[in-house]
């Protein structure tokens, strides 16, 4: 038996994650789907206070409400922001951090410092109505799809050296997305022998367009 826990992106919700937990779940392991505060399930409690610090503690208290010791850790788009800091603390005991079509920062960087003009227009026009909030990305729709605080998309993470100690690293590039702003991050990881790289036939959205490939590539971490 394995433990997974599995952190969704910006403006979602738990339920991205509905048929992949399922079929974990269904295999045998155990499965947290982190809810992030202000988020999804958790919507009622949104507010411009909540910074990328408290979604990294959301996951930390769920794991360690779940009793996990090891785990498998996996972040997608926004959530590999988050995947990244829960790693600043807990990296001895991530057996595998998996990033897919994730944000993926370097010491003390933002996902403001990370992406480009056209996010940046759309985090500060999309929140002029409700300040510190900003509505979804054009074409972001889906159960349980709302507002994004601000503050966690400008707040940076900072490497403790935990970080260092994840035992392995696996990036999956949805090549089917264009334009994407994970382009860079494919090349940068694909460069680096400390990585597994994946490429999927999907959109950014791999979790709904290459199940199979994604639930196989989960239970290989269990082997």
């Amino acid at each position: 038996m394995t433990d997974y826990v599995l952190v969704h992106g910006a403006w979602g919700s738990v339920r991205a994650y509905d048929r992949l937990a399922a079929e974990l779940r269904a295999a045998g392991h155990r499965v947290v789907v982190a809810a992030l505060t202000g988020l999804g399930t958790r919507a009622a409690e949104l507010s411009p206070a909540i910074d990328l610090s408290r979604h990294v503690a959301d996951v930390v208290e769920q794991i360690e409400e779940a009793g996990f010791d090891r785990f498998v850790l996996v972040g997608h788009s926004y959530g590999g922001m988050v995947v990244t800091g829960v790693a600043t603390r807990l990296g001895a005991r991530i057996d595998t951090l998996v990033y897919i079509d994730a944000f993926l920062p370097e010491d003390g960087q933002s996902l403001w410092d990370i992406t480009g003009e056209f996010e940046h227009r759309h985090y500060i026009n999309a929140q002029r109505d409700t300040p510190g909030l900003v509505a979804p990305l054009p074409g972001v729709t889906g159960t349980g799809v709302g507002r994004h605080p601000l503050l966690t998309l400008i707040q940076p993470v900072h490497f403790t050296g935990e970080e260092a100690k994840v035992g392995r690293r696996i990036y999956v590039f949805a090549e089917s997305w264009q334009p994407t702003p994970f382009a860079g991050f494919h090349a940068r990881v694909a460069a680096d022998p400390a990585w597994e790289v994946h490429r999927a036939d999907a959109t950014h959205n791999v979790m709904g367009d290459q199940p199979e490939q994604l639930l196989a590539l989960m239970l290989a971490q269990a082997a």
